[in-house]
């Protein structure tokens, strides 16, 4: 085991604001063929691995699609009140991103909508879910964006930005309506871009956003990861897994909503063919592993970015005390 990890931590369990799926079940399937045991199942796998909340995310799709998604989520914590504090929140990412090649990453162009044209769409999924909506991501170049921005941000609903080529004036713009993280910066993002004056620079060092990251070694390389979180600092950056269905399975295809995905030996995920990534496998431990091995922070500064500061940003308690043992695979609670 490496030197810059301890054998065990004892602390706040994890709180990954990004999950889109994980061991086999995708939480932006059909959300008609959801059952209670396969909440039960992601809680458990990923509780072993010290994974206690996570935010089921439902990525761009079509509003019925959405609409029933935020529906049966409900009805099954209904079903089973004891998966409330696992999953208390929706992540909505989407459908109110970029439609342009790049900085809408792996969403459907299809579905990609503009706030002008549906702004009450948050509110029916925020309705059929019970209140349950924590977290929206959106570009807030699109037509009545900031408008929108505002609008969650007094219902106390934490608005990122990702998916977006905005310009810096327009970041500012939504910084200032009352955004206040920026979703796994550094990707949703184009393959080009100005040196210096981008999208990825502004938010990087506007110091009123905090900012996720995906820590697989794949979205981001790790001396970029490093450089990205030293700009952060470790109060401002959070870690998630942006899971798919791939995570804690095994190599093979899985979908994602209505798309198919590769998940390589190597733990990438990809479009069948492109090198385009598509999710991850990660799981959120395995995030804190990496940054405390690759980026020069201490695990237990890791552990807060994949814990208490996500709990802070979502205005939850932190989550319960859990002791884990750890490797440089990952962590496994034992107690």
């Amino acid at each position: 085991m490496s030197d810059l990890l301890p054998h065990r931590l004892s602390g706040p369990a994890l709180l990954d604001l990004q999950v889109n799926g994980y061991g086999g079940f995708d939480f932006n399937s059909d959300p008609a063929t959801w059952a209670a045991a396969d909440f039960r199942r992601v809680r458990d796998g990923l509780a072993g691995r010290g994974v206690a909340v996570v935010l089921p995310t439902l990525i761009t799709a079509p509003t019925d699609r959405l609409v029933a998604a935020a529906r049966r989520y409900r009805e099954i914590l209904r079903e089973d009140p004891e998966l409330e504090p696992n999953f208390p929140r929706l992540h909505l990412e989407g459908p109110f991103i970029s439609p342009e090649d790049g900085p809408r990453g792996a969403h459907p162009r299809e579905s990609c909508a503009l706030p002008v044209e549906q702004p009450d769409l948050v509110w029916r999924v925020m309705e059929e879910s019970g209140g349950r909506v924590g977290l929206v991501t959106l570009a807030p170049e699109l037509p009545g964006a900031l408008e929108l921005v505002e609008r969650l941000s007094e219902a106390g609903i934490v608005v990122a930005i990702g998916h977006t080529a905005a310009s810096a004036e327009c970041l500012d713009a939504a910084v200032r309506a009352g955004a206040r993280l920026s979703t796994h910066l550094g990707n949703g993002s184009h393959q080009m871009l100005p040196r210096l004056d981008n999208y990825v620079q502004a938010q990087l060092g506007d110091d009123r956003l905090a900012a996720s990251f995906i820590a697989d070694g794949h979205h981001v390389p790790w001396y970029t990861l490093k450089n990205f979180l030293r700009a952060k600092t470790a109060a401002r950056s959070i870690l998630v897994s942006d899971s798919v269905a791939a995570a804690d399975a095994p190599p093979g295809r899985y979908s994602i909503g209505d798309a198919v995905v590769e998940a390589t030996p190597s733990g990438r995920v990809q479009v069948p063919g492109q090198p385009n990534l598509a999710g991850s496998s990660l799981t959120l431990d395995r995030a804190v592993v990496n940054v405390a091995t690759h980026c020069g922070f201490g695990f237990e500064e890791a552990w807060a970015m994949a814990s208490t500061t996500p709990a802070a940003l979502l205005g939850l308690t932190p989550p319960r005390e859990v002791e884990v043992e750890v490797s440089a695979e990952g962590c496994r609670v034992v107690s």
